[in-house]
């Protein structure tokens, strides 16, 4: 099924879950189509939910995957997720946001951050004494 065009590019959650109730298929059952295509047993109903209500925006790997379940080109799904990313790295930095996008909050140490202690496996000094 190939999704009507607009004239303003879609954003991914509602054409995601058009798509799936396009195919009858539930959350659920979307889950588990995925999964046994994709082989990998562990994405949830929750996940596809995240997605549709976009709190999270798949990745490469899963638009792939939901191209094949969905049955949607994955040129469509690919420019839908990046036109969802813009929105909401806009709505991230709008009106009274204080931080910039990419930004971490202070004080959070890790890998390839900056401003605190090593985590593990660091070096500790020795004193003698």
């Amino acid at each position: 099924m190939i999704p009507p065009t607009s004239p303003r590019p879609a954003q991914l959650g509602p054409l995601l879950a058009r798509c799936r109730l396009d195919r009858g298929l539930s959350q659920q059952r979307a889950a588990a189509e995925l999964c046994a295509a994709a082989g990998v047993p562990t994405l949830s109903r929750h996940e596809v939910s995240r997605w549709e209500r976009q709190r999270r925006v798949p990745g490469g790997f899963w638009l792939g995957w939901l191209a094949v379940v969905l049955d949607v080109p994955l040129v469509v799904l690919a420019e839908a997720a990046a036109t969802t990313r813009r929105a909401s790295s806009t709505r991230a930095t709008g009106p009274g946001r204080a931080a910039a996008a990419g930004t971490r909050p202070a004080g959070r140490t890790g890998p390839g951050r900056t401003g605190g202690t090593t985590r593990g496996g660091g070096a500790r000094a020795r004193t003698t004494g």
